[in-house]
């Protein structure tokens, strides 16, 4: 992912709401999953990691990037924003490199 890409992806991520949250019991197959299949159909999300989740946010970024093969596109805080491209439903379409 290009840095003009990213750029575009964290101007759209502004305007949208975590739609997932960790908490103490940190990444489950379960909300992985989730993760997973909300990316498919939205593309874009955001995650919020809650006070009592004792996991660094940077690190759950990469893990859940890894586990579910998107982008980690910015780690803010507690909050993560994850991109991957759906192979049904494009509804991003990112400036050219």
């Amino acid at each position: 992912m290009t840095t003009k890409q990213r750029a575009y992806l964290k101007g759209l991520a502004m305007t949208i709401d975590p739609i997932y949250q960790i908490g103490k019991s940190s990444l489950t197959p379960e909300l992985t999953e989730g993760i997973n299949e909300a990316l498919e159909a939205r593309e874009l999300i955001k995650i919020a990691v809650l006070k009592n989740c004792m996991d660094d946010p940077k690190e759950l970024a990469g893990i859940l990037a890894e586990r579910t093969h998107s982008d980690v596109v910015q780690v803010i805080g507690k909050k993560i924003v994850l991109y991957k491209e759906s192979k049904d439903k494009k509804k991003i379409v990112l400036p050219k490199a």
